[in-house]
């Protein structure tokens, strides 16, 4: 079971089958502030829709390809952050993060994404952390962007949102600059 105390009030813990109906209410109660910059809200219509994403998160986790866990705030359920992927030749993880809208402007996010940096390599020992957001998510951009993470460039239309693409940019920190951070 993994589970990485941040402070007093933030942890991380491994999403759990039993988180499906707390993090389906968070999804749902968020739907049309999360349904900005996430394409799979409209694929997330029950209850059962998370515990299958869940599922996938486990055996990524069990594969030793992701790390998916729930953000606790205070003992509750808040967001959901992790490593969607980690490649092992490469040593870099990817880094993606959701929140729920009430819990937002509270420096979380930054703290969970510091966090999740930090274990890729003194915990995992990988080179490279990424995090990628659309070029217009200016919430979402402003995380790497405070932990310093370098400016790597812009992929064009790089996802389907619904009806259009969107561009990513790229940002990117290595081991040995994130060591000199601080």
């Amino acid at each position: 079971m993994f589970i990485h105390k941040i402070n007093d009030d933030l942890s991380l813990k491994l999403i759990e089958l039993k988180d499906s109906e707390r993090v389906f209410e968070l999804t749902d109660k968020s739907r049309a502030h999360l349904r900005v910059w996430l394409p799979w809200l409209d694929i997330t219509t029950k209850p059962e829709d998370t515990t299958g994403f869940i599922k996938g998160c486990l055996k990524g986790f069990d594969e030793n390809k992701s790390l998916n866990s729930v953000i606790l705030f205070k003992g509750e359920i808040v967001g959901v952050a992790g490593y969607n992927s980690i490649n092992w030749s490469n040593k870099t993880a990817y880094i993606g993060y959701w929140l729920g809208e009430e819990f937002q402007g509270n420096g979380i996010m930054t703290l969970v994404a510091k966090a999740l940096t930090d274990y890729a390599f003194v915990g995992l020992g990988l080179h490279k952390v990424e995090i990628r957001a659309a070029v217009g998510n200016k919430k979402s951009r402003s995380i790497p962007e405070r932990l310093n993470y370098v400016n790597e460039g812009c992929i064009r239309h790089a996802e389907w949102l619904y009806d259009h693409y969107v561009d990513h940019v790229v940002y990117g920190v290595l081991a040995e600059e994130w060591n000199k951070i601080d």
